[in-house]
């Protein structure tokens, strides 16, 4: 089930993948994922409170 809503730049809203990261993670091993969760964290704390 998908539950991603993505920006104009194509970021999660809710959890801070990109699309590429998103498509990738289906495939992506531990260790991968735990990167990508990491860049994910990175960006929503950049993001601007709304």
């Amino acid at each position: 089930m998908r539950r991603c809503c993505l920006d104009e730049h194509d970021i999660c809203l809710g959890c801070g993948r990109s699309l590429a990261e998103i498509l990738q993670w289906g495939q992506a091993d531990s260790a991968q994922r735990q990167a990508i969760c990491h860049a994910a964290k990175a960006r929503l704390a950049q993001q601007k409170p709304l």
